[in-house]
C-alpha cells in the first residue's frame, strides 16, 4: 500500500541525513565486497574517502529536499541507486531489502509519537513490510562551549546520528569571558550554565550535571557529550551504564569526530565549508572565458591543463578537480573537457607531459611541440630579455637554455637548483620565483620545474639537482 505520510519540517533532515549516510556506507561496502555490482563508471570512484562522501551525501540530501512524502523520498533514491549500481543488482532481491530499508529509516523518522493521555495499550505485532516503531524518548546535548563550539550546521549533523529528536541541550562556560556567545546560545534554545574561572572548571561541572541527566529526565535515551577533553570518558561510561547510548563528540583539526560508544560506530562532519556547486553549463563558460583570456594574454593559443586550474581557483576561489568530481563523480579534471568536444580541444604531446587545452575553432594551429635539446639548441641565442618571456612556454625554454649551458648539453651533467635560480636572475633582472607568481602558477619554483618535460629533478644529498631530460 503506497505511504503518503507528509514529510514535516522537523523530520525532513533526521530522514534525508539518515537515508544519505545510510546509502553512501552502502555503496563502500558494496565496493568493498562487490565491485562489480556498481557501473563501470563509478567502480574506480573512492566512495570511501571523506571528500567523496560528503559530495554524494551533500547530492543526495539536496535531491531529497523535493520530496513530499516517503513515496516521493523512497523513488529519489531508487533513481539514484540505479545510476550507481548494474541493472543485474537492481533487479535482484538484494536491492529489494536495499530499498525496505531505506524505506524503513523514511518511516522511522517520519512516525507520529504516541499520546501520552492515551491508554498503555499491548503494542501491535510488525508485519514484513511494517517497521518495528521507536519507544517515546528523547536525547540530550551536553555542550563544553570553552572547549568545543557547535554551529547550526553541526547540530543539524547530530541530529541525523541520533533516533531520538534533541529537545534538551545544556551549554557549560565562564559565560562572562566569552563575550556574547551567551545570547547567542540562548537564542539557540541552550540552557546555559556559568562556571566560575579555572581550568576544567566547565569540564568538572558538566560531568557533575551530566552523572544525573538521566534522574531529571528519564525518557532521555541517548545522549551527546561534547567536549574535546578526554577526561569526560568516566561521564560517558556512567551514563552507558545506566541504559543511555553516548555519543562522544570532539573536534579533530577540521572535522568533527562522533563516537557511539556502544556500537564503537564513528561518524565524521567536516567544518571546511563547501561553496554552492556551480552548474555544470555555467562552468563550461567560465572556462572558455578564463582560456580566452590567457589565450589574449600569452598570445598562446594552447594553455597548460594546471594553468588553466590555478586561474580557475584565483578567480572563482573554487578548486577546478572538486567541482568536475562534484558534476561527473569522481572523474578528473580533463573530462570536463573531454564532455563538451564541440567547445575545447585537448593535447598530451607525452605520456610524461603535461596536458594542452585550446578552443575549438574551425582551424586551430598546430599543438605545442615536445621540448627537446635538438630544438632547444637550433633556438639557443645570446642571453635574453625579460619582454622576451610572455608564456609559460617562453619561461620553460628559458630555463631549458640556462640549464643546458650550465651542464655543457649533457643530460648526464646536473647543476644545483641554487644556481638555474641565479643565472636566471642574473640573465633577465628578476627573480624566478617572481615569474613565476606573475603567471599566478600557485606552486613553487621545484614543482615548476617537475613539470617541465625537457628537464629532470632530482633530490640530491645537499640540495635539489637540475639535469636536461
Amino acid at each position: 500500500m503506497p505511504d503518503r505520510t507528509p514529510l514535516l519540517a522537523t523530520q525532513e533532515s533526521l530522514a534525508f541525513s539518515a537515508i544519505s549516510r545510510y546509502i553512501a556506507q552502502t555503496l563502500i561496502t558494496i565496493q568493498e565486497k562487490h565491485p562489480e555490482w556498481i557501473t563501470e563508471k563509478y567502480r574506480n570512484t573512492p566512495w570511501a574517502k571523506p571528500d567523496f562522501q560528503s559530495v554524494l551525501i551533500g547530492k543526495l540530501t539536496k535531491s531529497f529536499t523535493v520530496a513530499s512524502d516517503t513515496d516521493s523520498l523512497l523513488l529519489t533514491a531508487k533513481k539514484y541507486l540505479q545510476i550507481l549500481l548494474v541493472p543485474e543488482f537492481v533487479n535482484s532481491p538484494q536491492f529489494s531489502k536495499l530499498c525496505a530499508k531505506i524505506q524503513q529509516l523514511a518511516q522511522s523518522q517520519t512516525a507520529p509519537p504516541k499520546s501520552q493521555n492515551s491508554v498503555a495499550s499491548e503494542p501491535p505485532t510488525p508485519t514484513a513490510n511494517q517497521p518495528v516503531p521507536l519507544p517515546l524518548g528523547i536525547a540530550i546535548l551536553l555542550l563544553d562551549v570553552e572547549n568545543l563550539q557547535l554551529t547550526i550546521e553541526t547540530e543539524k549533523f547530530l541530529e541525523g546520528i541520533c533516533h531520538y529528536p534533541i529537545q534538551i541541550k545544556v551549554a557549560f562556560a565562564n559565560w562572562r569571558s566569552m563575550g556574547k556567545k551567551d545570547a547567542e546560545f540562548h537564542q539557540r534554545g541552550y540552557q546555559l550554565i556559568h562556571v566560575p574561572p579555572g581550568k576544567d572548571s566547565a569540564d568538572l561541572k558538566m560531568a557533575t550535571v551530566g552523572a544525573s541527566i538521566f534522574v531529571h529526565y528519564p525518557t532521555a535515551k541517548e545522549i551527546f557529550v561534547c567536549s574535546s577533553d578526554r577526561a569526560l570518558t568516566h561521564l560517558s561510561n556512567t551514563l552507558q551504564a545506566h541504559g543511555l547510548t553516548v555519543f562522544q563528540v570532539r573536534k579533530q583539526i577540521d572535522k568533527i569526530i562522533v563516537l557511539n560508544s556502544k556500537t564503537g560506530q564513528v561518524e565524521t562532519h567536516s567544518l571546511v565549508s563547501i561553496p554552492e556547486i556551480t552548474p555544470l553549463e555555467q562552468l563550461v563558460i567560465q572556462l572558455k572565458e578564463l582560456i580566452k583570456k590567457e589565450q589574449q594574454r600569452t598570445s598562446t593559443q594552447w594553455i597548460k591543463l594546471s594553468t588553466i586550474s590555478a586561474l580557475f581557483r584565483e578567480n572563482y576561489g573554487l578548486v577546478l578537480n572538486q567541482l568536475v568530481a562534484t558534476h561527473l563523480l569522481g572523474t578528473k579534471t580533463r573530462d570536463i573537457f573531454l564532455k563538451y568536444p564541440t567547445d575545447f580541444v585537448l593535447h598530451k604531446p607525452s605520456e610524461t607531459s603535461q596536458t594542452y587545452v585550446t578552443l575549438f575553432e574551425v582551424r586551430l594551429s598546430p599543438p605545442p611541440p615536445i621540448l627537446s635539446k635538438e630544438n632547444l639548441n637550433n633556438s639557443q641565442a645570446a642571453p635574453g630579455k625579460l619582454t622576451d618571456i610572455n608564456s609559460l612556454e617562453d619561461l620553460e625554454r628559458a630555463l631549458v637554455k640556462i640549464v643546458g649551458d650550465l651542464t655543457g648539453n649533457s643530460p648526464e651533467n646536473s647543476v644545483f637548483l641554487s644556481n638555474v635560480g641565479s643565472e636566471f636572475h642574473r640573465q633577465y633582472g628578476k627573480q624566478i620565483t617572481q615569474i613565476i607568481k606573475d603567471f599566478n602558477l600557485g606552486r613553487k619554483f621545484p614543482k615548476f620545474l617537475q613539470s617541465c618535460t625537457a628537464l629532470q629533478l632530482k633530490k640530491a644529498e645537499k640540495g635539489w639537482q637540475v639535469s636536461l631530460n
